[in-house]
């Protein structure tokens, strides 16, 4: 039998994220059909944050959007939003430092970045971001 988990991306990514990052967020979201050439198929090999049939409630939820985050007299500031809600079955769950891997490096904001919890359990493992990296998780 299979674990099932929730899984939540919500972070803000620098505004000058590589193009080839935010191609391999859109395959992996779903947005974009072909997966980019530069994303290792080993770590990389299938769609992680596509939506799909979800036992969770309000279903999968996912979001990538560069919106204004201030404004200066000298212009706006941009940052690319990351959100996700995926329910994921437990071989997903093997990816998943490949997929914090990828964003890491580009999260523009330190702290609380998404969490992963089984879906009958309360408690969640939080990804933590810092300094263009991430506190492990153990799932």
């Amino acid at each position: 039998m299979s674990d099932h988990y929730e899984v939540v991306f919500s972070c803000f990514l620098s505004d000058d994220t590589p193009a080839s990052v935010l191609a391999a967020l859109r395959w992996h979201m779903g947005m974009d059909d072909e997966s980019p050439d530069d994303l290792d198929p080993e770590d990389h090999p299938y769609p992680s944050l596509l939506p799909g049939s979800s036992r969770l409630p309000g279903g999968d939820i996912v979001s990538l959007r560069r919106t204004v985050q201030e404004s200066t007299e000298s212009g706006e500031r941009y940052e690319w939003e990351l959100f996700a809600r995926i329910y994921w079955v437990d071989d997903l769950a093997l990816h998943l430092g490949a997929l914090l891997d990828l964003i890491a490096p580009h999260v523009a904001r330190r702290g609380y970045g998404g969490h992963i919890r089984d879906e009958y359990d309360t408690d969640v493992k939080t990804f933590n971001f810092r300094d263009g990296t991430y506190d492990r998780v153990q799932v």
